[in-house]
């Protein structure tokens, strides 16, 4: 393994036992590597697209800060530097990318509330002395590039077993003060989920009936403190020769609402794309696609009659409709006339009071419809002088501010087939409708 880290030996006085002393050894990183430099794409072309919109208005990091950090990384070629890097410096490249790929985004992503977390795990001397075995390096706060990446630069030694459920317990007390959507990111090599924790004691639920003390467990505790805000992604840094699983390495299944891929290796994520699309993950979610629904299950306008028969689409909801969803004025006329006749007064009258009582401020178009028998020219003519008349009745018994508005189609709006006689019955109407 490549020395790339200071070996210091701290000693401790234990006072209580009078004069005791005791050595420890911390793994600091010195002689940092330098990484070439890479293309860091913007997610802002997903957005564009229409296809995509922002899901998370949270990031958090849980970085694996243990004894395997210091190990060689021993990936293809994806993580190019001026000499061999190990695991601890390719975890904090990632966050550094991670970082640079949020910058690019904006302003496509709105990143006014958007807050970042970064925590990393380990145990001993690293942590300080005690059971201590986390350090939160930056509080979750309002985003900025320049405090992220001050943030992942403290992150300077590594030591000790992985305690990555009761880091996952500490990080759900610090979603708490959250709002909206959170991706938790996970950079680690872990080849396996179960380990100690002591993610009860620190999250407090009780009402879970499986005992915790691995990762998977750690996020089914988290999932039942925040539900479907939480999505959970790894990113794994081990060897390929310990198998990587996605399955395993993923900790649990994230909701259906939560971007693919939910686990990736550190060298799918190394190229601009990869890194490009698994930010998409993490950050954004698809637009649903529209579900197509049958229309007999519809009723747009709320008048009573489904999507499929309802002839008059947008008819306001309460006005009294026929079978065909269109405010009809039921009133027919002699051939080539438009006197109204007598016995459809009381028809009308009945009319004139609900438009008083109902639709007084509105303003209603009285509309005169034709078949298709006789010319258009003719037809015109016939459905102006019948729509006038009608409206000039209802004018003067309707009590109260109105306005009705009289106007003729023709033979030009068809409601029903002119080629059988009840088609054309359907279609020789006086209708009424709302314009506002």
């Amino acid at each position: 393994m490549r020395k790339t880290f200071l070996t210091a030996i701290v000693s401790a006085v234990l006072v209580l036992s009078g004069c005791a002393v005791s050595t420890t050894t911390m793994n600091v990183l010195q002689d940092e590597t330098v990484f070439n430099p890479v293309t860091i794409e913007s997610l802002a072309p997903y957005i564009a697209s229409g296809e995509y919109v922002q899901r998370a208005n949270n990031l958090f990091m849980v970085f694996d800060a243990s004894a395997s950090a210091t190990e060689d990384y021993v990936g293809e070629s994806g993580y190019k530097a001026n000499n061999e890097p190990i695991k601890l410096e390719v975890q904090r490249e990632i966050l550094h990318r991670m970082n640079r790929t949020i910058a690019n985004s904006a302003p496509a992503l709105k990143l006014a509330d958007f807050k970042t977390s970064i925590r990393s795990f380990g145990y001993g001397d690293c942590k300080g002395y005690g059971d201590r075995y986390t350090d939160l390096h930056q509080a979750p706060t309002n985003y900025s590039t320049e405090a992220f990446n001050l943030a992942t630069e403290t992150i300077r030694c590594a030591h000790g077993r992985s305690e990555i459920a009761g880091t996952l317990g500490v990080t759900g007390n610090d979603l708490a003060s959250t709002a909206g959507n959170i991706s938790v990111v996970i950079v680690s090599d872990l080849i396996s989920n179960k380990l100690s924790s002591k993610v009860n004691d620190v999250l407090g639920i009780t009402n879970l009936d499986y005992p915790l003390g691995d990762g998977e467990e750690a996020i089914t505790a988290l999932r039942a403190k925040y539900g479907d805000r939480l999505c959970v992604y790894n990113v794994w840094t081990g060897e390929e020769s310990e198998k990587f699983d996605s399955e395993e390495a993923s900790y649990s299944k994230n909701p259906e609402t939560c971007g693919q891929p939910n686990s990736v290796t550190a060298e799918r994520i190394a190229t601009p794309e990869g890194m490009k699309d698994f930010m998409r993950a993490v950050l954004l979610s698809p637009v649903p696609k529209p579900v197509n629904i049958d229309c007999s299950q519809l009723d747009s306008d709320g008048d009573g009659v489904n999507d499929c028969e309802d002839k008059c689409p947008n008819t306001l909801k309460g006005t009294p409709v026929n079978k065909l969803g269109c405010w009809i004025v039921d009133v027919k006329f002699d051939n080539d006339r438009s006197e109204i006749k007598s016995r459809y007064f009381p028809l009308l009258d009945k009319l004139a009071d609900d438009i008083a009582a109902n639709f007084s401020n509105l303003t209603i178009e009285v509309q005169g419809h034709t078949s298709s028998t006789a010319s258009a020219a003719y037809n015109m003519k016939l459905s102006i002088r019948r729509a006038d008349a009608v409206a000039k009745y209802l004018n003067k018994r309707i009590h109260g501010p109105h306005k009705l508005v009289p106007h003729g189609y023709g033979l030009t709006r068809p409601i029903d087939t002119n080629e059988t006689a009840a088609g054309r019955a359907n279609n020789r109407r006086v209708q009424l409708e709302i314009l506002q």
